[in-house]
């Protein structure tokens, strides 16, 4: 492995390189380098070979990550790391790598491979909703129906596309390829290129007799319902998948899947941090000086709560458990009141001499607070 060049080097990127420099540096070079434009050229061949082991390497997540941490020794299969042959393409060389990356070229180069085939099996299309539920919905768990307007396989042909009791044949212009192929003369080499076949439109087979529902596209349009599980203890922007129920695949491909997006309606009195719950509840000068059994909502119940005596302001409590529950794990969060001292705001006369009758029998020791800070502002000045 000592004599091979580091790939970041042979497609001329630094490490790091995001997916989309490493394929135009990839496309660039193989252009410029490919045995088709410089023809006996052994020192353009070898070059075409390295670009590709290394676009094979480096466009592979999972081999990438590898080179990234142990170079060329983590994607060597004899030195334990890897698998298979080299760059992801199971050691199969200018042809595999050139098929896979068809479209991007246009086709193929002068012989080359021909491009992805497109009467493959292909999965159907993703779908999505956006979903609103109650906070206490997410909290505890519910059961949603959920109407969509998709595409699903057409019932009257079974997805085939042709009319019950006939058959497709072979698109007699692609010989059931797909693909029409062209070769261009140019003066940079001889360059073939593929298309989908105009008569059958890149599937194979030529419908005589459409299926009167589907009109041969082999699905229809239909509104359906979808139940949807939400386990308690979901939150803002969870996804919940359900697989399948996207819409129908191609040539035999399997169904996309639905994904529900969820979105939860704040509460009047509770806000949320992951899966602890916070509410503040305002008391009087007279419960957090002399200390009070206060009532404190949860989300299920009410419970009682001893306030201590001298109870500071915005003092929180936690109770255990009485959050909400971990979509995971399962184990509950805690329940945080903060207590907030509310100042009365309207007294009548008789209420403003009380209070003014009680500030003056409270000397400076019922306030610790305050008389230390009044000793600061001594000591600062003195």
């Amino acid at each position: 492995m000592a004599d091979k060049r580091d790939y970041y080097e042979v497609l001329g990127l630094q490490k790091g390189a995001s997916d989309s420099d490493i394929k135009k540096a990839f496309r660039k070079m193989a252009l410029k380098y490919h045995p088709d434009k410089n023809p006996g050229d052994k020192k353009a061949e070898e070059k075409f070979k390295e670009i590709n082991e290394a676009y094979g390497i480096l466009s592979d997540p999972e081999k990438k990550d590898k080179y990234d941490r142990f170079g060329h020794a983590g994607v060597d299969p004899n030195a334990g790391f890897g698998e298979g042959g080299f760059g992801g393409f199971g050691g199969g060389g200018f042809e595999d790598i050139f098929s896979a990356f068809g479209d991007m070229f246009g086709g193929g180069f002068g012989g080359f491979g021909g491009g992805s085939s497109r009467n493959a099996p292909r999965k159907g299309r993703d779908l999505q909703k956006n979903l609103t539920i109650t906070f206490e919905e997410a909290a505890f768990g519910t059961k949603k129906t959920l109407k969509i307007t998709k595409y699903v396989r057409c019932s009257t042909c079974n997805g085939e596309g042709n009319a019950p009791g006939s058959e497709k044949r072979t698109c007699p212009k692609c010989g059931g390829s797909g693909q029409v192929h062209t070769v261009q003369n140019t003066p940079f080499g001889r360059f073939q290129s593929s298309a989908p076949c105009p008569d059958c439109g890149g599937s194979g087979k030529i419908i005589d007799k459409p299926c009167p529902d589907c009109h041969g596209t082999g699905k229809v349009r239909r509104t359906i319902e979808i139940k949807v599980d939400i386990p308690a203890g979901v939150d803002n922007d969870t996804v919940i998948p359900i697989r399948g129920q996207g819409e129908p695949g191609e040539n035999g491909g399997p169904n996309g899947d639905f994904y529900v997006v969820l979105s939860v309606k704040p509460h009047d009195l509770f806000k949320r941090d992951r899966d602890d719950l916070f509410i503040d509840i305002p008391i009087s000068f007279s419960q957090a000086a002399l200390g009070d059994e206060i009532v404190v909502p949860t989300l299920s119940e009410k419970v009682s709560y001893k306030v201590p005596a001298g109870t500071q302001p915005n003092t929180v409590f936690r109770l255990r458990g009485k959050g909400v529950r971990n979509v995971r794990n399962g184990r509950m969060g805690d329940l945080y009141v903060k207590v907030l001292l509310e100042v009365p705001t309207k007294l009548n006369s008789e209420q403003k001499q009380r209070v003014q009758e009680l500030g003056e029998i409270l000397d400076h020791e019922c306030y610790a607070k305050k008389t230390s800070f009044t000793q600061k502002i001594k000591d600062l000045f003195s």
